[in-house]
């Protein structure tokens, strides 16, 4: 049977919705890059500027926190964190919990809380002090262990049972895919084992929390240099026609072994999940009271 009846199976890749999703994602990362882009660019001169200096500069204006651009990008902030805040508020009401993917939802949370600390850093045109200083590095931290939330996120799957399905489809799949290559001689067994390389049960388990976080990221980025070496050698001696095939294959293996991953170490990133929580949601709250206390004072007295 051909190869090519086995790569339309066993595709692994992004159904339509998920393929929209990045899209949308990769429009939101290159609207805000070329934004910070042209303001880094047109700003250059004033932000690089000594502060004492920079009342002097022509386009102090425009760029300082209550200038012309300095203020609408205080106004973009505040609709970024209005728009944060989406995320949190969809778990307590039905309405919108309905709409979309929460995965989704929280990918564009992530997006959000990446570019906000930017966009606030311009502007308030690089000056941390005071309490807006103090919100601005709690913001920092916040994005930051946001990065980590979400890789925590994508290591626990809905449900064990689920999971263990998904796990023996997938295997089932992957036999059938090494059965139908072994005669063509693309893969075999022994080229994919180094992909599926796992510690024992007893080591994760003994592991502490921090070291068994660790352990599951060095497997993600292992397995896409091993992955990554497998396909540059395969290149060498696979011949154009038969490059979907392998790479059909390969990606079956590489989702194969993170599921296999994610279900050795489900109890550990529960752990570690929970522990994120009691870390990011203490400074999204801080953060949002010192944000509001900022923007209350800057209305009552124009301190901006």
């Amino acid at each position: 049977m051909s190869t090519n009846v086995f790569s339309q199976a066993l595709l692994t890749g992004e159904t339509d919705a998920r393929r929209r999703h990045r899209m949308r994602l990769w429009a939101g990362a290159f609207l805000a890059s070329a934004l910070v882009l042209a303001l880094a660019a047109y700003g250059w001169d004033y932000y690089t500027l000594p502060k004492a200096q920079r009342p002097l500069s022509p386009k102090h204006a425009m760029l300082k926190p209550s200038g012309t651009i300095g203020l609408r990008l205080g106004l973009l902030g505040a609709m970024l964190f209005i728009g944060l805040y989406l995320y949190p508020i969809r778990k307590r009401w039905p309405w919108l919990a309905k709409q979309g993917n929460t995965r989704h939802w929280l990918d564009v949370h992530v997006l959000l809380g990446l570019a906000a600390p930017v966009v606030i850093a311009f502007h308030s045109s690089f000056k941390f002090h005071g309490i807006a200083g103090v919100a601005f590095w709690i913001m920092v931290a916040v994005a930051l262990s946001g990065i980590v939330g979400r890789y925590l996120y994508a290591q626990i799957p809905r449900s064990l049972t689920a999971a263990e399905v998904s796990l023996r489809e997938l295997q089932e799949q992957q036999a059938q895919v090494a059965q139908a290559l072994e005669g063509q001689r693309l893969l075999s067994a022994a080229e994919l084992a180094p992909l599926f390389e796992l510690p024992p049960v007893g080591k994760v388990q003994a592991m502490p929390v921090w070291l068994a976080m660790g352990w599951m990221i060095v497997l993600d980025v292992g397995r896409q240099v091993r992955a990554s070496r497998l396909r540059a050698r395969l290149a060498r001696t696979t011949s154009v026609a038969k490059a979907a095939d392998v790479e059909s294959v390969l990606r079956a293996a590489r989702a194969q072994a993170a599921l296999s991953k994610k279900i050795l170490f489900l109890s550990r990133a529960h752990q570690v999940f929970h522990l994120w929580h009691v870390v990011h949601r203490p400074f999204s709250y801080s953060f949002s009271v010192l944000a509001l206390v900022h923007v209350l004072v800057v209305f009552l007295f124009g301190m901006m």
